[in-house]
């Protein structure tokens, strides 16, 4: 069992902090908007809180209030950037038991047998690789984006 500071959502917290981690899009109220590490459709982002909590459930009622308003706030940029036609929004922390949530684009172009699949149906691993230089326009109007909204 992982103990409660071993998540990657822990080290990717920390990662933001301390300012190395390139996937970051900014700083909200309620924690780190970040590119996925795999950009299976083009915008996948995550909102991960700071401090770290193990749930949802964990956090006291404003507490919630502000990570669901950020989690929506980050869900409009990446609507406004990417030209998506909705939203999938993902809690589950069974693989890493720390609050995060997954900020998943769908696209009317997605291939038609996962067009109305929920996003697990795809294989992550094929996904681009974040990279600096091949995302970082995107990365800076997701930044523009939240800045303009916030």
């Amino acid at each position: 069992m992982l103990s409660s500071r071993d998540t990657a959502i822990h080290r990717q917290v920390e990662a933001a902090r301390a300012a190395v981690e390139p996937r970051v899009i900014g700083r909200l109220a309620s924690g780190w908007a970040i590119l996925g590490e795999r950009q299976f459709l083009r915008g996948y982002a995550l909102l991960l809180p700071d401090p770290v909590v193990p749930s949802l459930n964990a956090l006291d009622a404003p507490g919630r209030a502000r990570f669901l308003l950020d989690l929506a706030r980050l869900g409009d940029a990446v609507l406004a950037v990417t030209g998506a036609l909705r939203i999938n929004y993902a809690m589950l922390g069974n693989l890493e038991p720390a609050l995060h949530a997954h900020v998943i684009p769908r696209y009317a172009g997605e291939p038609e047998a996962l067009r109305t699949a929920h996003p697990w149906a795809y294989d992550w691993q094929a996904g681009a690789p974040f990279d600096p230089i091949v995302h970082g326009e995107l990365l800076a109007q997701l930044r523009q984006q939240l800045d303009r909204a916030g």
